[in-house]
């Protein structure tokens, strides 16, 4: 586990030239406060090759005031949400890397220093990520997943919520080989955990598992407590990898996050027929205790989130 960041002095005696591009897609919806504190501390990163931004406006009026000759703002022409506009913003790339940075989110220095140092190591890595801090309410903890690479398997069995999307940095043109991001996942939930499957399917993903982002956790998702379109991308999660469903572990997670969904919605029936699921791909799946809990109403669901996001986590 590497709890200090990696060291990016040695690079900084290189050319400025020999430092890939790297180009930030950072999608937004009505946040203008919160995109610039973004935008500007992907923006400040101390990194000797080019940097620039593209700013994604998703059913939203863009602010061309943001426009420079680092920033370009554009509209999402694609699928409307988070993957039609992230692919928005990689089209308008033609950089050597590309990074994701949600408008809610905000990159720590040297991050990306970190990262290109991280790629430079394993050339045949089409993804880096970085661990996270989770800011709850003015309260900050610190996740990491304790690996320095992440293996397919890993992300079958956990999709590893401290490595989201505003950690990732990727090489452009792999990315494009294996596919951009899904616009079929409902509500683009997980999207980044679909992308991040398929990218340590063809080779693991390099992690510097140091806090180099910053998330709001748990309060500024649009999709905070919509689970009916939650439990709609955990179905297409298992229908786009049966492995998931093999696995004693990722099923019985998958199954028990479908169990809390229900719970959360009122549906006693689906609740416990979920509940059940899980028990009997994994008799230890911690979400089920919770799941009935909610559905007996000895607990409301939002209390459990208020409770869990507190911690960092999630169900």
């Amino acid at each position: 586990m590497a709890n200090k960041p990696p060291s990016a002095a040695g690079a900084a005696t290189e050319p400025q030239g020999a430092f890939p591009s790297v180009g930030v897609v950072i999608p937004t919806r009505d946040r203008p406060e919160m995109l610039r504190r973004a935008l500007s501390a992907a923006l400040e990163q101390d990194y000797p090759g080019e940097l620039r931004a593209v700013v994604v406006y998703d059913r939203s009026e863009p602010d061309e005031s943001l426009a420079s000759d680092r920033v370009q703002v554009i509209v999402n022409r694609r699928t409307p949400g988070l993957a039609g506009a992230r692919n928005s913003g990689i089209d308008a790339l033609d950089t050597d890397l590309v990074a994701f940075c949600d408008d809610d989110d905000e990159w720590l220095p040297g991050k990306l220093a970190a990262q290109v140092e991280a790629l430079r190591a394993e050339p045949e890595a089409i993804l880096a990520t970085t661990a996270t801090v989770m800011d709850f309410n003015g309260r900050s903890i610190p996740r990491r997943a304790g690996l320095d690479r992440v293996e397919y398997t890993h992300l079958l069995r956990d999709r590893l919520f401290m490595l989201g999307s505003s950690t990732y940095l990727a090489r452009r043109l792999p990315l494009l080989e294996i596919g951009l991001v899904d616009e079929s996942i409902p509500g683009s939930q997980g999207e980044d955990w679909d992308l991040a499957l398929r990218a340590a399917r063809r080779h693991p993903i390099v992690n510097v598992d140091h806090p180099y982002v910053r998330i709001l956790w748990g309060t500024t998702s649009y999709y905070a407590q919509a689970w009916d379109i939650k439990i709609a991308a955990l179905h297409w999660f298992l229908e786009r990898y049966p492995e998931m469903g093999s696995d004693p572990a990722a099923a019985g997670r998958i199954y028990g996050q479908i169990a809390f969904g229900h719970a959360y919605n009122r549906r006693r029936r689906e609740a416990l027929r979920w509940s059940g699921r899980a028990l009997r791909a994994n008799w230890r799946e911690r979400r089920v205790p919770v799941a009935l809990a909610v559905t007996s109403g000895a607990v409301s669901g939002r209390r459990v989130l208020q409770t869990l996001n507190a911690r960092g986590r999630g169900i």
